[in-house]
């Protein structure tokens, strides 16, 4: 279950400004020091590249112990444009309108959506449509529409990935504690490609319920019952009490390795590094980005399958598992992440591979200048190139089994 904790916020302030990083502040009523961000990540395209600050209105006391004032983890959904309905009566009045059966008065409204995946607390949740809201200064950078959709998909991978760790978690626990083994046993190759086919695919079904229940969809409820649907195709049994108690073990052991690590004058320098690779891969869409849109190479009508669209979009989601991949605290990793680490790496090079195809149709119906192409042709070469060194260098290391 999700922490929901708008109704006691007082103020607050976050910043994604640096790309990939979003920070900032939260006082709540009854606290003296604020709640500290400090994720990786970016906001959706309203948001992203600037400063917000809110403030509630009225707020209440109460807020529910246990919610760690140093919060570092993942950025979930940050939006201050999601559509909501907003009653247009006083809250306490909407109790009799159902009682009587009748449509209480309202009207669409922005609301802002802060959602977040930590160690300390896992998936924190702060909504409300009635939060005064402003931005402060100018933008340092804006994020398109193609980037967006893609932040938007990675968004959605946390989420799952952080349901999937917690299950897991508990199923390794298990198999450790009726083998007798004191450490993990790596997860190979093929264990990993079929994780990750099993996020996409409850990630796809997600993302359609979304889609079909429109504004007002219940994120937290679809996952639910998404999850639970999958767990009856499976025909997995229930958690029993005794899998139940280990989770919450679990969530007490990441909850003091968070601690530890805010404490660590190196830890925040270490959980944002950045592997030259995945980074040469962000600049590089970047780059592309801005090329196409500055020559005017995709028209305006045209469909996504368009080729200059299609490489822009490629090279886009091949950058983003290569993030993935290989942005994590420490690299290369221990053996026991190898498996997932070279199965997004997979992912990047099928990307890759779909951007030189569709290089290869740019050239064909001579979408754009030559050498430009040839140049892009090249890094995208190169970059599959590294991306199958790296993917070697990781088999190496998890066919040695134990670092």
């Amino acid at each position: 279950m999700a922490w929901r904790i708008d109704e006691f916020l007082v103020r607050g302030e976050i910043d994604n400004r640096a790309r990939g990083r979003v920070t900032g502040r939260l006082w709540f009523a009854g606290r003296k020091e604020p709640v500290v961000l400090d994720l990786a990540g970016n906001a959706w395209r309203d948001v992203a590249g600037r400063r917000l600050i809110f403030t509630n209105p009225q707020p209440k006391p109460g807020i529910p112990e246990g919610l760690r004032e140093k919060q570092t983890g993942v950025v979930g959904d940050i939006t201050a444009s999601r559509k909501v309905r907003v009653p247009e009566i006083p809250l306490d009045q909407i109790g009799e309108y159902y009682a009587a059966r009748k449509q209480f008065p309202w009207h669409w409204g922005n609301s802002l959506y802060l959602e977040w995946f930590s160690a300390a607390n896992g998936r924190v949740v702060i909504e409300s449509a009635a939060y005064e809201l402003s931005v402060v200064g100018e933008a340092a950078w804006e994020m398109n529409e193609d980037e967006e959709r893609i932040q938007q998909q990675a968004n959605s991978e946390a989420m799952v990935q952080f349901m999937e760790r917690l299950g897991k978690a508990v199923a390794e626990t298990a198999e450790r504690e009726e083998a007798g083994l004191e450490e993990d046993r790596p997860q190979t190759e093929e264990e990993a490609e079929r994780m990750l086919d099993e996020s996409d695919r409850l990630a796809d079904r997600i993302q359609a319920r979304m889609d079909r229940e429109g504004p007002d969809a219940d994120y937290e409820k679809i996952l639910d019952e998404e999850l639970e649907q999958r767990r009856l195709e499976r025909g997995e049994p229930p958690l029993t009490p005794e899998e139940e108690e280990r989770r919450a073990e679990w969530i007490d052991e990441l909850n003091r390795a968070a601690e530890e690590a805010v404490n660590d004058p190196g830890a925040l320098a270490e959980a944002h590094q950045k592997h030259p690779l995945a980074e040469r891969a962000f600049e590089f869409s970047v780059r592309l980005h801005k090329d196409v849109d500055n020559h005017g190479w995709v028209p305006d009508e045209a469909s996504s399958e368009h080729p200059v669209a299609e490489l822009v979009t490629t090279v886009m989601q091949a950058a983003a598992k290569l993030a993935g991949a290989l942005n994590v605290n420490d690299y290369p990793p221990p053996a026991r992440f190898c498996g997932h680490a070279i199965a997004r790496l997979k992912r990047a090079a099928g990307y890759l591979s779909d951007a030189q195809l569709a290089a290869d149709a740019c050239a064909e119906q001579e979408l754009t200048e030559s050498v430009w192409l040839d140049a892009v042709r090249r890094e995208i070469a190169a970059l599959a190139a590294e991306t199958d060194r790296v993917i070697g260098e990781l088999r190496e290391r998890l066919a040695r089994g134990w670092d």
